[in-house]
């Protein structure tokens, strides 16, 4: 346990998932004035929770083994398919969903049978280049932060 607890790459990422979930419903409360205490646990918005984990691991594992290190390659790798898939893959997914529930809208008022109403679909999955940034740019302060401290 006490290894763990001294471990800087593995602080760093809980750190930077830890404020960047903290700071995403401040950011909706101060952008779009209401308070949204589910962007707690969200895996949309601003900043990118996974980008700053991701990105924080990387940079502390720099740090530490050194950028010529398989640790550093390893942690880099994960940090671009991380990336890649907040901003690509799952923001198109978010996009899909968000198409299907206007069809399910669209279908349940044809329909004439009331028992069964579709699933909404989750539609907040990805993120934009502005999300990813921040969540960048928090775990790259992470990341050269902790290793200073752990």
């Amino acid at each position: 346990m006490e290894l763990l607890l001294t471990n800087s790459p593995l602080i760093a990422s809980f750190l930077a998932l830890f404020t960047a979930q903290m700071l995403k419903p401040i950011i909706v409360a101060i952008l779009e004035r209401r308070f949204e205490p589910s962007m707690l646990v969200s895996t949309g918005g601003m900043p990118s929770s996974h980008t700053a984990a991701v990105i924080a691991l990387a940079t502390a594992t720099g740090i530490i083994q050194g950028i010529g290190s398989n640790y550093f390659a390893i942690a880099v790798v994960l940090a671009g398919v991380v990336t890649h898939d907040a901003m690509g893959i799952r923001r198109e997914a978010g996009k899909q969903a968000q198409a299907i529930n206007e069809w399910n809208k669209i279908l349940v008022k044809l329909s004439t049978s009331k028992d069964k109403t579709p699933e909404v679909l989750k539609t907040m999955l990805g993120h934009s280049f502005p999300q990813v940034l921040g969540g960048v740019l928090l775990g790259l302060f992470y990341g050269f932060l902790t290793p200073t401290f752990f």
